[in-house]
């Protein structure tokens, strides 16, 4: 009869250890447009059509970029401890994993005791001082009547993927970072030998316009003014110089390296911009890592509810304890010294004050908060693609708009440089042809760097080379 009774118990226990009081989970519903707005150096994306899942900068075509993001990778700081947080994602995983097997330990001890003459139910041959020697194992078990356990091995592994995704982030943004600052500091080594040129073509301008002033032809003025526009092309390459040090120290930092002891060789071939292959606004879910981990946590406190409200309900802790006990350490394990325990233990709080009503509430809420998060992460994410989208659209038309006005200033440039040879014009027209020249050379240079930054932006926005699909890799 007892032997039934415990089977029927095990099989109840068993049937309710697939309960779980965690809500079914859905993902919060987020507004989704069917297409992108803008049109521009960007194709839709197909299937075979996909961005490098892990080294998307190589559409750029650039070795140096490679070799620096190869040493972001092994060296960078904020990686290394992005990468450390995830360890301790796993580890807390595989903590609340251990939950569901049995707990078993063993023991020994060896003591001296002295009981009192005056202890209830003493037994009055007994001494006053004794030893007591004892072996033993012992283990306990909670059944999971609730899925209390289970739904917090589910807290625990959710809590794991976005910790993954979180990483994958971290990695995409320092990688599009160092991808950015690399575009600005070419655009910065093409202006550098642009005003190089510049300052060696009014160097000799201003030997023009002494050699005339020293035959008469031309005023003072007109040295002084060919002397103006030297120094200040000078003053400008300087600056460039120096925002070049100040980008290059930037990327020293991305990727490990004391910036004292770091430099980037110059480079002018400029880089050609890329075509992007752009998903539908539909698939950009699957594809940030950002988005995957706020809908994770959404998950994970989901089923935190679950764990809360567990507790309202009896828990059941199967135990069992066996070993050997004597007075005396010489044969200590036999039969006669055999000792064991087993039985089950029911609990259940009765009265706690409001605690596991308030550990509900806070649940909930908490799972609210991570919802209106992810649903905010998913708003600002259709909003990058779409600005960068609108960018580089609108930086295409100004950069061919530049490009014939650059052509145009430097042809002004050329014909007043010619008539003043001839005596047909002032210095001040050449001067201010060479000003309109290199202000809109620059600006063109500018623009290219621009647009090259807003695809490193674009490409960050949809997600890299990153899907979904990369959370269930181990």
């Amino acid at each position: 009869m007892k032997k039934l009774e415990l089977t029927l118990s095990l099989a109840i226990a068993v049937a309710l250890s697939g309960c779980s009081l965690a809500p079914a989970y859905k993902a919060p519903a987020t507004p989704e447009a069917q297409a992108y707005r803008e049109v521009g150096p960007w194709v839709t994306a197909q299937p075979s059509d996909q961005l490098p899942r892990e080294n998307w900068w190589q559409l750029y075509g650039d070795a140096q970029l490679d070799q620096l993001q190869t040493k972001l990778l092994a060296s960078n700081a904020t990686l290394a401890a992005a990468l450390a947080h995830y360890t301790q994602a796993q580890a807390f995983s595989a903590e609340s994993r251990s939950e569901l097997f049995p707990q078993i330990g063993a023991g020994a001890a060896g003591t001296r005791q002295r009981q009192s003459r005056s202890a209830p139910l003493r037994d009055g041959n007994a001494g006053d001082v004794y030893d007591n020697y004892s072996v033993g194992l012992q283990g306990s078990y909670e059944v999971d009547l609730w899925g209390s356990v289970r739904n917090t091995v589910t807290e625990g592994r959710d809590n794991e993927l976005a910790a993954k995704a979180d990483l994958a982030s971290a990695q995409l943004s320092l990688q599009a970072e160092l991808a950015d600052s690399y575009m600005q500091l070419r655009g910065l080594d093409q202006q550098i030998a642009l005003l190089q040129q510049t300052i060696q073509a009014y160097e000799k301008a201003l030997k023009l316009t002494q050699t005339l002033h020293a035959g008469g032809i031309v005023s003072g003025l007109d040295v002084s003014r060919a002397q103006t526009q030297l120094s200040d092309a000078r003053s400008q390459w300087s600056q460039a110089v120096a925002q070049r040090v100040l980008m290059q120290d930037t990327i020293a930092v991305l990727v490990g390296e004391n910036a004292a002891n770091f430099s980037v060789p110059a480079q002018t071939v400029a880089i050609s911009l890329p075509v992007v292959p752009i998903g539908l606004p539909s698939t950009l879910l699957q594809r940030r890592p950002d988005v995957a981990a706020a809908e994770r946590r959404v998950a994970a406190d989901n089923a935190g509810i679950g764990v809360a409200r567990a507790a309202w309900f009896p828990s059941l802790t199967l135990a069992a304890q066996g070993g050997f006990q004597s007075s005396k350490w010489a044969n200590l394990i036999t039969a006669p010294n055999r000792v064991w325990t087993l039985g089950p233990e029911l609990a259940l709080d009765v009265f706690d004050g409001g605690y596991r009503k308030a550990t509900i509430e806070a649940a909930k809420a908490k799972t609210d908060e991570a919802g209106a998060t992810y649903r905010g992460v998913v708003l600002d994410a259709f909003r990058q693609v779409q600005d960068n989208l609108a960018l580089l659209d609108n930086l295409g038309t100004a950069s061919t708009n530049q490009r014939d006005a650059s052509d145009a200033a430097q042809h002004a440039l050329d014909l007043s440089m010619t008539q003043y040879k001839h005596g047909a014009v002032s210095y001040l027209d050449v001067v201010q042809a060479q000003t309109v020249a290199l202000q809109e050379q620059r600006g063109l240079l500018q623009l290219d760097t621009q647009r090259l930054r807003a695809s490193v932006q674009l490409i960050r926005a949809i997600g890299g080379g990153w899907s979904t699909e990369q959370l269930a890799r181990k």
